[in-house]
């Protein structure tokens, strides 16, 4: 695999390198001696997906709070989407930053976004497919988030937006002086 440190301390572009023959190509899209070789933690005791119906749907911006922080290395297996990272972690240099990149199933890129930052994405096609490996379980009394259009980070969505969850516009503005 191939690992580009992006802007945000921690997150990483994760590229497989395709073995290409006759057949169509091999390609590694998890190890964990790679991971760890690269300083980062390769525990995954979960795995998720969502699968996305319309074009334009948002989920996020989600997160875990102590002491149930999570790391997700998640990638998209069908359709494409753009996805999200936003940097809550109060000592990190880029707080309260965010970046973007896109995932497809064309690219099979992953994204690996550290413990203490925000995630959400936008389908950018109908019957758009999600794929999470988590270092956590999933804690509802743990479960955080900030407003998709929170105007504190400035995140511009490349579609107008479909389809998102109720809960997902209930979130309030943030609050850096909140406990995460």
């Amino acid at each position: 695999m191939i690992f580009r440190e992006l802007e945000l301390p921690g997150v990483f572009l994760l590229e497989p390198e395709r073995k290409a023959d006759s057949r169509g190509f091999f390609a590694r899209t998890y190890c964990r001696q790679e991971l760890e070789d690269h300083g980062l933690d390769p525990t995954v005791v979960q795995c998720n997906v969502s699968v996305n119906s319309k074009k334009g749907t948002v989920r996020g911006m989600h997160w875990q709070a102590a002491p149930y922080e999570e790391i997700k290395l998640v990638r998209c297996t069908n359709g494409s989407m753009y996805d999200v990272v936003l940097d809550l972690r109060p000592d990190s240099p880029t707080f309260k930053k965010h970046l973007g990149v896109e995932l497809t199933r064309d690219n099979r890129h992953a994204l690996y976004i550290p413990a203490g930052c925000a995630h959400g994405f936008q389908t950018l096609e109908d019957e758009t497919e999600v794929f999470y490996q988590m270092s956590e379980l999933y804690y509802p009394e743990a479960a955080r988030g900030v407003r998709w259009n929170d105007p504190a980070f400035d995140i511009s969505w490349p579609l107008r937006i479909s389809v998102i969850a109720d809960k997902d516009l209930a979130f309030d503005d943030f609050d850096p002086s909140s406990p995460g």
